[in-house]
């Protein structure tokens, strides 16, 4: 691997019904899929994948979007996000229709397992993909749901504050499994309101954790991306100790003791 961004990564692909995408693995143990945020997989992903390696997990990383390892400008995460929004993979305006790349990352949950075997799977999704974690609630091997400053639907409206980018059916469908879920994001982050955190206590109830730290903590003052761009790396740090119930939830799922 020639980019440093991503070396101690080997680079691979995987394909699902005619897509090919390729993606970046390293570590052992359990599978952990690391979906990035806008515009690609940043040094802040790959610094946060590395983390996942660290914690004993078989970290891997799709490209969905974005040039991988390609550090981020405000040119680069405008178009970016101007592209992901005009794709077909990506409905980021439905407040009850799952985007349709979530089919080709469910396939990829499915072969992980069968790989890595364990009691099952885990992801990370990221703001446009923060619920994208969800969506993969409907494979029977997705066992450590996280979602970080989940962002689909885009929240223009009341209702698509409230939304969670699924239907009704796949919805119920992810509540009839015993599986907690787990939610990160800053307070005040208008792209992930809180609205969106309301329905996910309502709907799956005591299996819901919720972690919402005061946007004045955010290494940035866009207060939004709390596992990469706004997590600040020093010990004691509220957005460290988030990083850390992350991994730690990763462990209970993914490393049952009995």
């Amino acid at each position: 691997m020639g980019d440093p961004v991503l070396s101690g990564f080997d680079r691979d692909s995987f394909s699902h019904g005619g897509k090919t995408r390729p993606l970046f693995r390293a570590g052992d143990g359990p599978a952990v899929i690391v979906i990035h945020e806008i515009p690609g997989i940043t040094p802040e992903v790959a610094r946060f994948a590395k983390w996942v390696v660290e914690a004993r997990f078989h970290a891997v990383i799709p490209s969905l979007f974005g040039v991988p390892g390609k550090p981020k400008t405000t040119g680069y995460i405008l178009n970016s996000f101007a592209r992901t929004c005009i794709s077909r993979e990506f409905k980021c305006l439905s407040t009850n229709q799952a985007s349709p790349v979530t089919e080709w990352l469910r396939a990829l949950c499915r072969t992980l397992h069968d790989q890595r075997g364990g009691v099952g799977v885990g992801a990370v999704g990221m703001c446009l993909t923060g619920n994208f974690a969800l969506s993969l609630m409907l494979e029977p091997s997705m066992m450590a749901p996280v979602l970080s400053q989940p962002s689909l639907p885009l929240p223009l409206g009341t209702a698509r504050k409230r939304a969670l980018h699924l239907s009704g059916e796949q919805l119920e469908e992810a509540k009839a499994r015993d599986v907690p879920v787990l939610s990160l994001r800053f307070d005040a982050d208008p792209a992930c309101p809180a609205d969106r955190f309301d329905t996910l206590r309502r709907e799956f109830g005591q299996r819901f954790e919720a972690i919402e730290i005061p946007g004045h903590h955010a290494a940035t003052r866009m207060r939004h991306s709390l596992l990469t761009n706004d997590l600040v790396d020093k010990t004691g740090h509220p957005t460290v100790a988030a990083r850390d119930r992350v991994l730690a939830f990763l462990t209970e799922r993914l490393k049952p003791t009995h």
